[in-house]
């Protein structure tokens, strides 16, 4: 398993972490072969968030640490908060109640990393920079960053943040390309050299931000998969003569394509299958050609100018 430095810091972290999105309704025995294969494989670094199962995954994944005795020490937990029932609150007080429920959850006395959920159109940077001097004061919090945030957000956090902001997690896939889309179509009148994201990917590599991709075999928001997606069959058709190639399955080329990239993104996967992890953990071992990547990438609908 490759790792990843993360820049100022001295977190080190597997290039692949597991998302814990979808584990609240698991059967204890099957979630508790899942934490253990993926601390087999290395991949020891697990992405939660408050709202995931209101609450309950947490809970759950909790449980099932405590019933293996896994040393806390060994593991790397990254949770996020700031999302509510009907809108988001990046205030001090609802941040750092969140870390507080989220620590009592999972049974823990700190959190490796906590990202801001969402932006909130109400922020006030210098709350979040009071609540994350509290968390980091008090040790509840080691490691900071956001998610779904552009770069003019994250400068204005800056200005009141002491704290570096390490990460952002944003959606990334083979066929949710807007943040590559318009650094290669620059100077051209067409969808995608429109900027939606603020040149997002080019800021975080300037600033040292290391990105997460999340849903890395999704298309759309939340639309399905697009692995064995009859829609896309072309790409579907290079996914597969790739996977061959390099002797894995179709979900580790999906993968490999991502860490592919030169800002050295970590993708966050959320299979709830054991034999399915072990799959997409081959993804670390492939260095894809820049060939093979530019042609995942036309495959996917994407014209070069």
């Amino acid at each position: 398993m490759n790792k990843i430095n993360v820049s100022n810091s001295n977190l080190t972290i597997p290039d692949i972490g597991i998302g814990c999105m979808r584990i609240a309704e698991m059967d204890s025995k099957k979630l508790e072969e899942l934490i253990q294969t993926a601390i087999e494989l290395d991949l020891n670094f697990f992405d939660h968030a408050d709202i995931y199962g209101a609450g309950k995954s947490e809970e759950v994944f909790a449980e099932a640490i405590a019933s293996q005795n896994i040393d806390r020490e060994s593991i790397i937990l990254q949770s996020k908060c700031g999302i509510r029932k009907g809108f988001y609150d990046l205030s001090e007080e609802h941040i750092i109640n969140s870390v507080d429920k989220i620590l009592m959850r999972l049974k823990t006395e700190y959190l490796d990393i906590l990202l801001l959920h969402r932006p909130d159109a109400l922020v006030e940077p210098e709350e979040v920079a009071a609540a994350f001097d509290i968390l980091e004061r008090t040790g509840k919090v080691k490691h900071f960053g956001v998610s779904n945030h552009n770069p003019m957000q994250i400068e204005l956090l800056k200005k009141h943040v002491k704290q570096p902001i390490l990460f952002n997690q944003l959606q990334l896939s083979a066929m949710r390309t807007g943040m590559i889309d318009q650094g290669i179509n620059v100077n051209m009148k067409v969808p995608g050299s429109l900027d939606h994201d603020g040149s997002v990917l080019d800021y975080c590599r300037l600033k040292d931000i290391t990105i997460q991709a999340w849903s890395p075999f999704q298309y759309g928001f939340f639309e399905g998969v697009f692995l064995d997606n009859k829609k896309f069959p072309e790409l579907n058709r290079v996914i597969k003569k790739l996977a061959e190639k390099y002797d894995v399955q179709d979900s580790a080329v999906a993968v490999a394509w991502i860490l592919r990239h030169p800002a050295r993104i970590q993708t966050i996967i959320g299979t709830t299958k054991v034999e399915r992890l072990k799959q997409i953990s081959e993804a670390s071992d492939i260095v894809m050609s820049r060939e093979d990547w530019y042609e995942v990438y036309r495959a996917a609908g994407n014209e070069l100018p």
